[in-house]
């Protein structure tokens, strides 16, 4: 993924409460946002940015696009991605919240025959701070600096980028994977990403009880991954059985693979055979990075 001060934007679901909101937002931060798709909306303006009724409409008179922001109401995001695809936009973030799992699935498999980036869905975006900012994280929660934060939450991300800055540690990139069960992308493709990012020289991933993702990037990271890895799992204290905020955080037996995957213990213990720090609280995050970076030089 290469995002810089001019790569250009379409927002689909523009005319949305949310997608309305965020553009004018996103604009303030300098993101050049060049187009706004919504079906019966074409002519109008949000924010100074036209609006189309369709992506090959907006191409055709605001030019190249290099990613869509995905604001659509949730049973219409698979047919806006695919729309997207078709348009041969090849970096998607999904903001929407809710969008059904089949859905998420039949859209997975065109991205991957396309090579596709997808981002979300239930995702907070991405943000390049001092850059560019896609989606709904608050830009003066991040500074630019050399910590990659990649993350399953949204508002934590936020407070560990605020705590990380507080300490002076900018971020090279944040990014938010989505909090639904069925994922665009995994930890370990961002992982790989920030593996290979001349910016980055720290990895902060935060996991969430539920799912086996973060037992599986720990595993990746002890195989792939050069670069110093801090970790945080939230949720930590909740009973088994408990339905969280997010779809995917569930601490539920998986079939074929035991009862305790997807708890914190069983996430946990994956971060110590792969000799991965882990936090206790956001506020230690500060601290295991800097003992990272002096480790590293």
């Amino acid at each position: 993924m290469n995002l810089t001060f001019d790569s250009r934007v379409l927002i689909q679901g523009i005319v949305e409460p949310l997608g309305a909101a965020y553009t004018a937002l996103m604009r303030e931060y300098g993101t050049q946002i060049v187009a706004g798709v919504s079906a019966g909306h074409g002519g109008t303006s949000v924010d100074g940015v036209p609006v189309f009724d369709m992506v090959e409409q907006a191409l055709n008179r605001a030019g190249p696009i290099d990613v869509s922001l995905i604001f659509a109401s949730p049973y219409t995001v698979l047919d806006a991605a695919l729309e997207a695809i078709t348009a041969e936009i090849r970096q998607i973030i999904i903001i929407t919240e809710g969008v059904p799992p089949l859905d998420t699935i039949q859209l997975i498999r065109k991205a991957e025959a396309t090579e596709t980036l997808i981002v979300g869905p239930n995702s907070p975006g991405i943000i390049v701070p001092g850059k560019i900012s896609l989606g709904t994280h608050p830009p003066q929660f991040y500074t630019p600096g050399a910590v990659g934060l990649v993350s399953r939450s949204g508002t934590l991300t936020y407070e560990i980028a605020q705590a990380l800055s507080q300490a002076g540690l900018g971020q090279s990139i944040a990014v938010g994977i989505g909090g639904d069960r069925i994922l665009g992308s995994s930890f370990q493709q961002w992982l790989q990403i920030l593996e290979e990012d001349e910016q980055t020289e720290v990895i902060v991933l935060v996991g969430e009880i539920g799912g086996d993702s973060e037992e599986a990037a720990a595993h990746y990271v002890a195989e792939v991954i050069d670069k110093p890895v801090i970790a945080y799992i939230a949720g930590r204290t909740a009973p088994r059985g408990q339905l969280m905020g997010h779809a995917g955080a569930i601490i539920a037996s998986l079939a074929g693979m035991g009862a305790d995957i997807g708890t914190a213990e069983s996430k946990l213990a994956a971060f110590k055979r792969a000799k991965i720090p882990v936090a206790d609280r956001p506020s230690q995050i500060p601290n295991l990075v800097k003992k990272a970076i002096g480790k590293k030089r």
